[in-house]
């Protein structure tokens, strides 16, 4: 049975390993088939949040070579008087004028942890709610990290202290002081998401 000259030219293509199916259009514009988990690993501003009812750490720094920076830290505080709802209010408040004025491209947060008194669990969870639907509200993609893992990419350690995770980051960063700790956690999600940006593969991150 004859052929036509393009299916002769697509036969040749086969052969010579270059016959691939054609991409759909999100993958021409660098959207992976599995979503944007892998396009948005190109981001340059990146922000970490580790959510807490009463002192939320977050953290915004900029990829880039042959260090990356930090664009903007703190820790959105409220009284143990207030009531949960308020300091819930503060929280969204805040992140929202955070991603406002950095515009971060994606944000990691800290991964759920175990925790034996039930009451405790369900207040950070607030929190944790609070912080994600504000940042899911400006359309960032977000991803989790399990505690262990940041502490182990950022000191070495899964079990490391508080204190050992923030020294680190200063020294990363080149902090002229060491960050406060719920900030510093912060920026240690930033920090790792980072580092791990060619791992992706090998140590996918969960999208939230």
């Amino acid at each position: 049975m004859p052929i036509t000259a393009q299916q002769f030219a697509e036969m040749q293509r086969r052969l010579s390993g270059k016959g691939r199916a054609a991409r759909p259009d999100s993958e021409e514009a660098g959207e992976s088939p599995r979503g944007r988990g892998s396009m948005v690993r190109e981001a340059t501003v990146i922000l970490g949040i580790d959510p807490s009812l009463r002192g939320t750490g977050y953290g915004v720094i900029r990829a880039g070579r042959p260090d990356p920076s930090l664009l903007a830290q703190g820790t959105i505080r409220c009284p143990a008087r207030w009531e949960r709802s308020r300091c819930l209010a503060r929280i969204a408040s805040e992140l929202r004028d955070v991603v406002v004025a950095q515009s971060p491209e994606v944000c990691v947060v800290e991964g759920l942890f175990f925790a034996q008194n039930l009451q405790t669990a369900l207040i950070m969870g607030e929190a944790r709610g609070a912080a994600l639907a504000t940042v899911a509200m400006a359309a960032i993609p977000i991803f989790e990290m399990a505690p262990r893992r940041v502490k182990q990419a950022i000191v070495g350690y899964g079990a490391a202290q508080k204190e050992a995770v923030a020294r680190m980051v200063q020294r990363m960063l080149l902090l002229p002081e060491i960050p406060d700790p719920d900030a510093a956690d912060a920026l240690a999600l930033a920090l790792v998401y980072v580092q791990g940006g060619g791992r992706s593969a090998l140590n996918p991150l969960k999208p939230v």
